[in-house]
């Protein structure tokens, strides 16, 4: 198929080389023009693995690409998909701003018979608003689809091409069966192409990353819980995930969520939720748990100094919200920077990825290091805000030698609490004693 996809972020890039590298003729469509001038030399500006090896690929064959002529792209597209960004609002609902000027911007030049869709997370009923609005535009009925993404950074190929289901929106079979064969190629396993209303799938989306959202909260008020309590958040999450209705996935205990999604769309939904008269407490408060969680570690390094971090110089590992991505949206590692800065202390830092992103906000106010071991040269303590895995199995000996006391925040319960001990840590983690 001819497909056009608008937006060259993070959802519409993985998107449109998907479908470019099963065959299809993709053009991918941005307003900016270095960005798109860089990718079309195979340089992808964000760090996804295997992207951009895929992006380099499917250009060089031809089927992939970037141009910042709007009109060129939609007019012999057959599937028009929408991948522009909508942020929070300064009122937490999403801000549509940019899709609603795509709608205007594709409307003269969409084929009869093509099929708009959203791949944007959007408000439930905003699929009919394009809807209208097209029929506006063009004066006729024109096929708009919903269809969520669901892909997490750092395995979003592999959450595209091998998707557990594919949800779509739509207003007529026709419309149905053109989506299920441009996702042929990806659900030869027999996993669910499921079809329902534009707004349930919208609702699909926003409903999904909330309950993922809600997980993380619960089980890290359960860890605070637990270090209360005298109890281990490792064995409660055993004891538990053991369970069939409840399972281990997102019950892993930590210094709370961020990124681009988790975040907006649980504000998001809470706005929505407001706005048609209902009380979003449950929403509400997964919001106000994981903001407060990002202090967590704040709250034991404070303790720990009795509160003097004046003249301290502490490490930090890890920097983006998650492992294999350089995004640092909502990163609960920027928290604890912009507290130790505060406080007068230094900080000397590492991350495999996402040191580039951090030294655009804070310059040289804190210090980026090439290596892991660099950033523990005389710091007082090192604290882990990512679980990468370069940083699973340190060189203990090289750590303690480093590190002017043998400290440890472990934000992410990466080490056994009793082997740490007997290292000769001082070790502090979420939700376990504290040796």
């Amino acid at each position: 198929m001819k497909i056009a996809v608008i937006g060259t972020g993070y959802v519409g890039l993985v998107t449109g080389t998907c479908f470019a590298d099963s065959g299809n003729e993709i053009t991918c469509v941005d307003i900016d023009a270095e960005k798109v001038a860089a990718l079309s030399r195979g340089e992808v500006p964000i760090y996804e693995p295997g992207l951009e090896e895929m992006v380099q690929y499917n250009h060089s064959a031809g089927r992939l690409v970037f141009t910042t002529d709007l009109a060129a792209a939609v007019k012999p597209a057959e599937v028009v998909y929408l991948a522009v960004g909508t942020p929070q609002g300064d009122d937490g609902a999403a801000n549509l701003s940019a899709l609603w000027a795509v709608v205007q911007g594709i409307a003269p030049h969409l084929r009869e018979d093509a099929v708009i869709v959203t791949k944007s997370t959007v408000p439930v009923g905003t699929n009919a608003k394009i809807y209208a609005m097209l029929q506006e535009l063009t004066g006729r009925d024109c096929d708009v689809a919903s269809n969520p993404e669901f892909l997490k950074e750092g395995a979003a190929i592999d959450d595209f091409e091998k998707p557990d289901r594919v949800v779509v929106g739509v207003r007529n079979q026709r419309t149905a069966e053109v989506l299920r064969q441009l996702y042929e190629p990806f659900l030869r396993t027999e996993n669910p192409f499921l079809v329902m209303t534009p707004e349930s799938a919208e609702m699909t989306k926003y409903v999904a990353n909330a309950l993922l959202a809600t997980k993380i909260s619960f089980i890290n008020e359960m860890a605070n819980l637990c270090e209360r309590m005298g109890g281990d958040i490792n064995d409660v999450r055993r004891g538990i995930g053991h369970d069939s209705r409840i399972g281990f996935a997102f019950l892993f205990p930590g210094v709370g969520y961020g990124g681009s999604c988790f975040p907006k769309d649980v504000r998001a939904l809470s706005a929505m939720a407001t706005n048609h008269g209902i009380e979003p407490r449950m929403l509400d408060a997964v919001d106000l748990i994981n903001e407060a969680q990002k202090n967590v570690m704040i709250d034991k390094i404070e303790s720990h100094f009795d509160g003097k971090l004046a003249g301290k110089t502490i490490a930090i590992w890890g920097l983006a919200f998650k492992p294999k991505t350089d995004d640092i949206r909502e990163a609960p590692a920027l928290v604890l920077i912009d507290h130790l800065l505060n406080q007068g202390a230094t900080v000397q830092t590492h991350d495999p990825e996402a040191m580039p992103n951090v030294r655009e906000i804070y310059g040289e106010k804190v210090t980026f290091c090439e290596k892991s071991s660099e950033a523990l040269r005389g710091a007082d303590a090192l604290a882990i805000m990512t679980e990468w895995n370069a940083y699973k199995r340190p060189n203990w000996e090289e750590v303690s030698e480093l590190l002017s006391s043998p400290t440890i925040f472990d934000g992410r319960n990466l080490y056994d609490t009793e082997r740490m001990k007997d290292r000769g840590f001082r070790y502090y983690s979420v939700g376990r004693p504290t040796v």
